[in-house]
């Protein structure tokens, strides 16, 4: 009798899991509680999905603040150029961009879907759409079998568990897969929002809404002034505060602080010493000298910013620059370099890119990806306790952890 398999989630873990598994024979259900796969494969990366990372092995762990240790296994086994062949494999050419960042060529995610697809259907996975699991049976500590929504039980020998985080709950990523580890004896880690929008205190930000700055350098610090990071590239302002890819990396250095008590500043001229602003700053002022301060910054920032930082300024709005003191141009120089915002919180965890916290690791065989409470059960993807910066990473341990629990269960 052939040794059947449940896999429940379809997204890049479940799907990478099923295929594996129905590849050595084994016969595989894929249970889908929507009514189509990978539906946070669509919406990944705005659409592009960023499949994965172009750096080493290494420099995978180094970007899995969330218990990168654990995943040494699954990144040897399957790694970021395994999983670029496979997809190569089936006519997915790939590009590499900024930061190593992987797209495909096309810059569609539903080619990376297609791909997926094709795949499950080539090795044999029967594939069960609108099917919601609710609870595994288990017997002497060992999986029996699942049974569905509703009420239907499926006799089975294993069960990966590729359920997804909690955040973005309108792709299928409910937290299902917590509940059933939960129930089984597992350790649930805290979850907590990571990769996600940060509120600001301060009301000027609201007037930014909409306004994005490519180029700029933050820095977040501690209210004790200790540095937790910094990085370069593009945020947004928002509504609420603050988005935008460096905002997003960010935020995983802010989760031990609650996004409480820490101060983001922004260096809106990072090509710029002191010395070399306050230059450009005195051409300007020579330039528009019979101008009134708030006329006089057309060419040093965009249009949406000017009010702002001539109210944070100091300076009154109205005086001709030829009257602005050397310490006010030094003061305004200052400021440029130091945009200062008070973090006050985060978006809430449906609005996070990742769930932080899952299955406790402690309890997962990491060179398997098996239960080490339950024979036969296995974890996937972002149910489990790991989570990583932007870049592609995510994805990365969805595909690879999603292959060891296929080649093991």
């Amino acid at each position: 009798m052939d040794k059947k398999v449940v896999v429940i989630g379809a997204g890049p873990a479940g799907l990478m899991a099923a295929g594996r598994a129905a590849e050595r024979g084994l016969d595989v259900i894929l249970a889908e509680k929507n009514d189509r796969v990978g539906k946070k494969i669509l919406i990944s990366g705005k659409g592009r999905c960023n499949i994965t990372n172009s750096t080493d092995i290494e420099g995978l762990i180094e970007n899995v603040p969330g218990n990168g240790n654990f995943l040494y296994s699954a990144f040897y086994t399957f790694s970021n150029q395994d999983l670029i062949d496979f997809l190569e494999g089936y006519g997915l050419k790939t590009k590499v961009e900024r930061g190593g960042r992987v797209f495909p060529e096309s810059d569609k995610s539903s080619d990376v879907v297609d791909v997926l697809l094709k795949f499950i259907k080539k090795s044999g996975v029967r594939l069960m759409l609108n099917t919601a699991v609710k609870d595994i049976i288990t017997e002497d500590n060992c999986v029996r079998g699942v049974v569905t929504e509703d009420g239907k039980a499926m006799e089975c020998d294993s069960v990966i568990i590729a359920t997804g985080g909690a955040s973005y709950p309108g792709t299928g990523s409910t937290g299902d897969g917590y509940r059933m580890a939960e129930k089984l004896g597992h350790t649930i880690v805290d979850l907590k929002p990571s990769l996600v929008p940060l509120l600001a205190k301060q009301e000027w930000v609201k007037e930014l809404q909409g306004l994005s700055l490519k180029n700029v350098e933050i820095t977040v610090k501690s209210k004790s002034g200790r540095k937790l990071y910094t990085d370069f590239g593009e945020m947004l302002f928002t509504h609420f505060g603050v988005s935008g890819p460096v905002i997003l990396s960010a935020s995983r250095h802010l989760l031990d602080y609650d996004y409480k008590d820490v101060k983001l500043i922004i260096d809106l001229k990072p090509a710029l010493t002191e010395e070399k602003l306050d230059a450009r700053l005195q051409r300007d002022f020579e330039k528009y000298s019979r101008k009134q301060f708030k006329n006089s910054l057309d060419e040093l920032l965009p249009q949406k910013l000017i009010p702002v930082i001539v109210d944070l300024s100091g300076i009154p709005s109205d005086k001709f620059v030829n009257q602005i003191t050397r310490d006010e141009r030094r003061s305004l120089v200052r400021l440029l370099k130091n945009l200062e915002i008070e973090i006050v919180g985060s978006r809430p965890l449906k609005e996070a890119i990742v769930t932080a916290g899952g299955v406790s690791t402690g309890e997962i065989n990491p060179s398997t990806m098996e239960s080490k409470l339950i024979k036969g059960l296995f974890f996937a993807g972002e149910v489990i306790d790991v989570d990583a910066y932007t870049g592609g990473f995510n994805m990365t341990i969805a595909f690879s952890t999603g292959h060891l629990a296929g080649m093991n269960c």
